[in-house]
């Protein structure tokens, strides 16, 4: 699988200026892209208690919309973070759109501290089949905590996609964790970082990567803004897992109860 990291700067609480750019990249995508993944809030930048409730839309509003129509175009599927508007509330969602519409949709678990009291957390984790291929969503945050990452593998995640908002001076514990994710559930992990400034002085530190899963990495950006194709190697995950398994082997499994969808999702609710 062909998977583009679209690494760039955004403007928070500016949907217009932000939709343009993700069109613009999802038009630009190389050729036998099957993939495109964006940063955390990519739609709307970063919620504030003045604007969270203006900017915020529903996952059938106007730029999911917009997404899915550039989507479909290019025949490619495109992860992409916004701030959902769902049952008079909001949420920080990553919602991965393909040509026929939103395949799967994850609300943020783990809240940043400044988040907190503005966005409410999920209170699931979801994987869905795209190419064949068992993906999960985490979000920030998410990944300094690994019962996220482990919760995904339990419902069989074969790819851990990460929409990142990570800012200075936190960059390299986002580098040490997204590697000991992927080692630990023997999975790929890609993650993909905002950079430049945002608001109350905040300077994000890109240094999106991707990591096999032995924990290797097999491609990281710098701090400018930046666009990489990684091609993945499924066979990996044989390799990797062929003489031992962690799942198999763990004798402490994570709590919740697990739905299996007709249409191949799979999610496991927070007790």
């Amino acid at each position: 699988m062909k998977v583009e990291l679209v690494q760039l700067a955004g403007r928070d609480g500016d949907t217009a200026y932000n939709l343009e750019r993700t069109l613009e990249a999802i038009a630009a995508c190389a050729p036998e892209t099957e993939l495109v993944v964006f940063p955390e809030t990519q739609l709307m930048g970063f919620p504030s208690a003045d604007t969270v409730a203006a900017v915020a839309e529903p996952l059938d509003g106007p730029s999911l919309q917009a997404v899915q129509r550039a989507a479909r175009e290019k025949d490619v599927a495109v992860l992409v973070g916004l701030l959902e508007r769902a049952d008079g509330t909001v949420y920080n969602t990553s919602a991965l759109v393909t040509p026929d519409g939103v395949a799967l949709h994850y609300r943020k678990t783990h809240l940043w501290p400044s988040e907190r009291g503005l966005v409410t957390p999920g209170d699931r984790y979801a994987t869905a089949l795209w190419k064949g291929v068992r993906i999960g969503i985490l979000i920030c945050y998410d990944i300094e905590l690994p019962e996220t990452a482990r919760a995904l593998a339990q419902l069989g995640a074969e790819l851990i996609l990460v929409t990142n908002g990570n800012m200075d001076p936190y960059g390299p514990v986002h580098r040490t964790a997204i590697m000991a994710r992927a080692q630990e559930n023997q999975a790929f992990a890609l993650m993909v970082n905002r950079v430049g400034e945002g608001d109350d002085d905040l300077v994000f530190a890109g240094g999106s990567a991707a990591v096999d899963p032995f924990g290797r990495l097999i491609f990281e950006a710098g701090r400018e803004p930046c666009r990489q194709v990684v091609e993945l190697d499924f066979r990996l995950l044989q390799e990797a897992r062929s003489e031992y398994q962690y799942l198999a082997d763990r004798r402490l499994i994570l709590p919740g109860e697990r739905i299996e969808h007709a249409d191949g999702r799979r999610e496991l609710l927070i007790p």
